[in-house]
């Protein structure tokens, strides 16, 4: 049976009918558009159009966008599915403003993504933070534990809900099932940023999905590791602790008015390839993981994350964690080598390199990399540093909350030197990207523990996100 694509199929159509638009956009299905962008986009901007009719309206589906997105929940398996055109952040937004009152509290993990603090802040949302496990051998943070979600539930008995990262950057998910238990048993709605797991819940290979183990709500970028172009991602919801029509308003409110079809048309498109050929799809990456795998592990000195050293919980093992420090480089140095052979990595941080397989690494292409790989491998191998030459990695220093996020945003603030400011209270969200987790929230103290591992991680070369000082030299703090 073929598997239907209806927007994308009612493009198709509305671009066979040849219809002269003397409408939106400007460029006049792509008449205007400049011949160099032209060239490389082709055909396709023939199908960028306007909101009109006869392609449905994403804040009112009717047909197409309202079949399109029934077909995406029934494959995931929620009972409502809302297009997110202005990527994971736009859906973890609306999944907060959803479930929660302006005022309410929602219990997170303190490495969750800056968009989540953007929700907050949009939604007047008070956060209470908890602690994920952190790993040393690698240098990273992995999941917060069942326990440590019950014992903060059984504390503040006024927390509304609790949002995870599940699985996070490096592929390790939460135990999303107990945790689902713990929140339902106490009336608390259970949301997940899944912005990292589209692809999972079609393949035992692959941990369960967020709404497989009993999740609310969950965010997940579908262009992260699916087939849908970047900035497309997917709110699903289930069950009955939240509203799917509440959802729908706040959706609406928070998607632009002029969205684009053609990304909406590649989200069609990548939900009608995983519903058909999902279980194929994982089985290819997880393979081409594996060959990947391999080639590292036979270099002596190189770490791989695996899920035996997860502490009992599941790893998406398409997500191939590397670490350089054996040999006495930093995550950032081993990127940059790569790099220069042609190589580009997902992340790279003080210890470790992330490379990201997914269903499309089984080409020609994928083993002619491999090649490059095990070729920038062999020299660094050759060229072995002392240990202590790596730099050190560092866990995100604990942080105070001094001032409401909201309260701190609309308020005045001023710039002074980084290495001036402790004590004073931050004024902005400061992270280092990839992966985008604050090491300061606005409202939070800032130490002197805080300063140097920002200046350990400028020192690295990560680039900084949020600081209107790209730089980091001046960090802006609550004027006084």
């Amino acid at each position: 049976m073929k598997i239907k694509m209806p927007l994308m199929e009612a493009m198709l159509k509305y671009k066979q009918e040849n219809i002269y638009p003397f409408h939106t956009p400007g460029h006049k299905g792509g008449r205007g558009v400049e011949q160099s962008l032209r060239s490389e986009l082709g055909e396709s901007v023939v199908m960028d159009v306007s909101l009109m009719s006869e392609l449905d309206d994403i804040h009112e589906p009717e047909t197409y966008i309202k079949e399109a997105q029934a077909l995406a929940a029934q494959a995931y398996g929620s009972d409502a599915c809302f297009w997110a055109v202005n990527g994971t952040s736009q859906a973890i937004h609306a999944m907060l403003m959803t479930a929660l009152q302006p005022g309410e509290k929602v219990l997170l993990p303190r490495n969750a993504h800056r968009s989540v603090a953007g929700g907050l802040i949009i939604g007047g949302i008070e956060a209470v933070f908890m602690q994920p496990d952190y790993c040393g051998e690698f240098g990273i943070n992995f999941q917060v534990q069942p326990k440590a979600v019950q014992a903060a539930l059984e504390k503040d008995s006024s927390i509304k809900a609790v949002l995870l990262t599940s699985p996070n950057y490096y592929g390790v998910a939460a135990d999303v099932e107990a945790i689902a238990k713990i929140c339902h048993e106490r009336k608390v709605v259970l949301l997940v940023d899944e912005a990292h797991g589209p692809h999972l819940g079609f393949s035992d290979l692959l941990p369960k999905s967020a709404l497989q183990c009993g999740a609310d709500a969950c965010a997940q970028s579908t262009h992260k590791i699916l087939g849908a172009m970047t900035q497309c991602s997917m709110l699903h919801v289930q069950g009955q602790r939240l509203s799917v029509e509440r959802a729908a308003d706040v959706m609406s409110l928070l998607t632009t008015t002029s969205p684009n079809y053609l990304l909406m048309a590649s989200l069609d498109v990548a939900r009608a390839q995983v519903e058909e050929r999902g279980r194929e799809m994982a089985e290819a990456a997880v393979l081409a993981a594996q060959k990947l795998r391999h080639i590292c592990s036979r270099h002596a000195g190189l770490k791989l994350l695996t899920e035996a050293d997860c502490g009992g919980l599941k790893l998406d093992v398409t997500k191939v964690t590397v670490n350089f420090a054996e040999w006495g480089y930093t995550g950032v140095e081993a990127g940059e080598l790569l790099r220069q052979a042609g190589i580009a990595v997902e992340l790279v941080d003080a210890q470790n390199v992330l490379f990201l397989v997914t269903y499309a690494d089984v080409t020609k292409d994928y083993d002619v990399a491999l090649e490059k790989i095990d070729a920038v491998l062999s020299r660094m191998e050759q060229c072995k540093r002392s240990k202590a030459q790596a730099e050190r990695a560092l866990e995100v220093p604990v942080t105070q909350m001094a001032l409401p996020l909201r309260e701190v945003f609309y308020g005045a603030k001023e710039a002074v030197a980084l290495e001036e400011s402790a004590g004073r209270i931050c004024g902005e969200q400061v992270s280092f990207y990839p992966p985008g987790i604050p090491v300061l929230l606005p409202g939070e103290v800032i130490t002197e523990e805080i300063i140097a591992y920002c200046t350990m991680m400028k020192g690295l070369g990560l680039p900084v996100s949020g600081p209107a000082d790209g730089s980091l030299r001046t960090i802006r703090v609550v004027k006084r």
